[in-house]
């Protein structure tokens, strides 16, 4: 081998042994995976459950006529759009969606706006848009767009968390996307927005003093709606007093508890249960988790507690290991989103918390629900990922910086020195194709033979 080929470099390493080292690097993390799982695995009960539910009303409320695995096709096909959004927002949707946060956020304002003007009543309430096969419920896109725009303002600026002036603009976005979701009325919506909000604020490194004095004022705000609606009061006093009105207003958690307590420990099996037979209002809806209860008994309720402890534990994790403030502030906000939405439907089946209709994640039937929520835990998985949302700022002309050359020295590459004491850039063309450089005083290169 002649000399110059030594003093060029190594040889290229194959293109085999690169790209196992490109594998390697890709590998991913462990709460990665752990997120799949858990989403994956409540997706797939929630679809068996959501058909062992609706199919026995469908079929005893018009003699068999409809069909009773209605409510399963809707479920499988928005399931199945949810994970194509969640797989998009994985891969190459956070610095997108950071940069699209105020059009999501004025989007979300004009459909909670529409839904009061035009939206389908259903149940005394005007939470939807649309009617038939398509329906938006838009208190949904509110949750995941109000939590977005908080990790968007509190990473961008965050010296706004220390001091309740710092949050006022985040904190009256709130209340007015709140106050909408009110008036529909959906108070159980709004209560996971505020503790996912507080939440956020956590995370941003709020002070103690200002989220206690946010809380006392939300407690005080939420008892002032609950005393002015009557519906309201008989749900609170139907779960301080539920054998008071069984008939009544403790109907739906009496009947929530009689079908866990008939499930016992394993259950009376898929498809066995009585209580979803007209019994519990909603069952495949905001009742799903009794179903569960009654035809899994306490091991169904469990294993849906251990999957949604392993979602949360992997999305505290990646918050706690990204890459950026934002992606810190993103993941953390969205996760207990999510935790606080199961939290608060268990406990109100289980009888430890009033009753708020608030659905089961990935687990109730529910079409906007369903994406929302899928679309977030792409976002979340993004993060987990490594990914980060800079581009979204690349827009913005950033200051220059001055370099500062001590005794005429330069960074600049590819200069050599000569005999003489000054420095003459040398030319070389332009990627790979530089010419090797010549030895110049004291510098010789010598090959081995």
């Amino acid at each position: 081998m002649s000399a110059r080929a030594l003093t060029l470099g190594r040889p290229a390493r194959p293109r085999k042994a690169a790209k196992k080292t490109k594998k390697r690097a890709r590998a991913l993390p462990a709460e990665y995976n752990m997120l799949l799982t858990a989403t994956l695995c409540l997706l797939a009960l929630g679809a068996v459950m959501v058909f062992s539910a609706s199919s026995t009303t469908k079929v005893l409320s018009d003699g068999g006529l409809s069909d009773s695995a209605f409510y399963l096709k809707r479920t499988l096909m928005f399931g199945a759009i949810g994970l194509v959004i969640m797989h998009l927002a994985a891969r190459h949707g956070l610095a997108a969606v950071r940069r699209l946060t105020p059009a999501i956020l004025a989007a979300t304002f004009f459909l909670l706006l529409v839904v009061l003007a035009v939206g389908s009543s259903v149940n005394g309430a005007s939470r939807w848009i649309g009617s038939g096969f398509i329906q938006i419920q838009p208190s949904e896109l509110a949750k995941v767009a109000l939590i977005l725009y908080g990790a968007d303002l509190l990473a961008s600026q965050p010296k706004r968390a220390r001091t309740m002036e710092g949050l006022m603009p985040f904190l009256i976005v709130v209340g007015l996307a709140c106050m909408l979701i009110v008036v529909e009325p959906d108070l159980g919506t709004t209560m996971v927005v505020a503790f996912a909000v507080g939440a956020t604020l956590v995370a941003a490194g709020a002070r103690i003093r200002d989220l206690a004095l946010i809380g006392l004022a939300l407690v005080t705000l939420a008892l002032l709606l609950t005393v002015i609606e009557p519906y309201r009061m008989a749900r609170l006093t139907g779960f301080l007093n539920p054998g008071a009105d069984a008939a009544g207003a403790g109907f739906q958690a009496a009947q929530a508890k009689i079908a866990l307590g008939s499930g016992g420990l394993f259950g009376v099996g898929i498809g066995n249960g009585v209580q979803k037979a007209f019994y519990l209002p909603e069952a495949h809806t905001d009742m799903i988790s009794a179903v569960i209860g009654e035809e899994l008994g306490l091991v169904g309720i469990a294993g849906v507690v251990g999957l949604f402890a392993m979602f949360g534990y992997a999305g505290l994790q990646v918050a706690k290991r990204a890459k950026d403030n934002y992606g810190k502030l993103l993941a953390a906000g969205l996760t207990s989103l999510i935790l606080i939405q199961a939290t608060i439907n268990l406990f109100a089946v289980m009888g430890l918390a009033p009753l708020t209709g608030v659905p089961l994640p990935f687990v109730s039937y529910g079409n906007s629900s369903l994406m929302a929520t899928l679309f977030a835990v792409g976002l979340i998985l993004n993060v987990a990922r490594g990914g980060t949302a800079g581009a979204a700022r690349s827009s913005r002309p950033r200051a220059g910086k001055l370099r500062v050359v001590e005794g005429g020295r330069s960074p600049a590459r590819g200069r050599s020195r000569t005999s003489g004491g000054k420095r003459a850039q040398s030319r070389s063309g332009s990627g790979g194709n530089r010419r090797p450089r010549r030895a110049g005083h004291g510098g010789r290169r010598r090959a081995s033979r």
